[in-house]
């Protein structure tokens, strides 16, 4: 086990860090993919040159099958030799761990002093806080999770010696737990203003990736506490409130829709395609409002690349008008991910100015 890792007895932190290589290795063997993090920081290392061109996205790339670290915890492995490739080509690289495919749910405890937010719902959402209530001490979000902890009549889980805790460079806490029942829990920030567990407590889980203990940055070192060194089953109560602040897996998805007759009408307002050129859009488009049936791994990024892609070209060839194609792919991909209106206009350009340079002809 690295140095970092070993069991100090105390919170001093005061250890050495060991190589990342070996925090690398070590967690691989709990089981915990691992991803390369920029040297000195926590964010994941660069994607290469063909991933950070403009439109590029995750679904289709071969960088990952290809063994590179492009596009973050999404690359996150534990083949271990891969893992001695990327650290022995840059050894300064610090060290992630992706949540969902380990199975963990970190508690990630800020402790930044700052007033509570205006709005007492806020501060433990769902939960009502009267204004006969002092907020003068609550500071961090060591102060929330205490609260919300003390409600539900347990300990605060910053106080769990059960478990793996990793004290940050800036005083905050990751409080690292094992799910049981194979739920893929959400994450979430604690100090946004959509779904929280408490003010200042961030949920890092499936999606989210976590800095490994023994990472450095120029502020300091991810430093373990106290003696647990593996992380424990996530406490019962924990679990209850991660369901009620909206943290449960979204429910499962309906089977898949027959060929939906929006994709047709929508061909049908993109200037009238007819023959060919309909049935090219109409198909791409069918496969966009297909992904609505599925919450995700549907491809809907590729699927809208692909429809962007024949538009593109249907539009160069002169077989329909580019705003009225375009306004067909934005109003399809609304109704299978509503909200993401940004996201899907970015992949659209992309996807028709890739097509517009190869005149697509039905009849060839």
């Amino acid at each position: 086990m690295p140095a970092e890792l070993r069991s100090s007895g105390s919170d001093s932190g005061r250890e050495p860090p060991g190589p990342p290589a070996a925090t690398a290795r070590w967690c691989a063997e709990q089981g915990w993919p691992v991803l390369p993090l920029a040297p000195g920081r926590k964010t994941p290392a660069a994607n290469c040159a063909a991933c950070r061109a403009p439109g590029h996205t995750y679904d289709g790339c071969p960088c990952p099958a290809a063994g590179r670290w492009c596009h973050g915890f999404r690359a996150a492995t534990l083949d271990p030799a891969l893992i001695a490739r990327w650290w022995a080509a840059h050894p300064r690289f610090g060290v992630g761990v992706a949540c969902g495919p380990a199975g963990l749910v970190v508690i990630d405890v800020d402790a930044h002093p700052d007033r509570p937010p205006p709005g007492r719902d806020r501060l433990l959402p769902g939960i009502k806080i009267s204004a006969q209530v002092d907020l003068a001490g609550v500071r961090t979000g060591f102060h929330t999770l205490a609260v919300l902890a003390a409600l539900a009549d347990h300990p605060s889980p910053a106080e769990d010696t059960t478990t793996l805790r990793v004290r940050t460079p800036s005083g905050g806490m990751h409080i690292w737990y094992r799910t049981t029942d194979g739920r893929r829990w959400q994450c979430s920030t604690g100090s946004g203003a959509g779904r929280a567990l408490a003010w200042q407590v961030d949920v890092r889980a499936h999606g989210g990736y976590i800095v490994a203990p023994g990472t450095s940055t120029p502020t300091g070192t991810y430093t373990p506490v106290g003696q647990a060194r593996h992380p424990a089953p996530l406490p019962e109560w924990l679990a209850a409130e991660l369901a009620r602040t909206g943290h449960s897996p979204a429910p499962p998805a309906p089977p898949p829709r027959s060929a939906p007759p929006r994709a047709r009408q929508a061909v049908v307002a993109a200037g009238g395609g007819r023959g060919g050129a309909e049935r090219l859009l109409a198909h791409g488009l069918t496969e966009v409002e297909r992904c609505g049936a599925v919450a995700e791994g549907a491809g809907f990024t590729e699927k809208l690349n692909r429809a962007a892609f024949t538009a593109g070209g249907l539009v160069a060839g002169g077989h329909l008008d580019r705003e009225a194609a375009e306004e067909a792919l934005l109003r399809t991909a609304e109704l299978a991910r509503p909200g993401q209106g940004r996201l899907a206009a970015r992949i659209i350009r992309g996807g028709m100015a890739a097509g517009a340079r190869h005149p697509l002809h039905p009849s060839g």
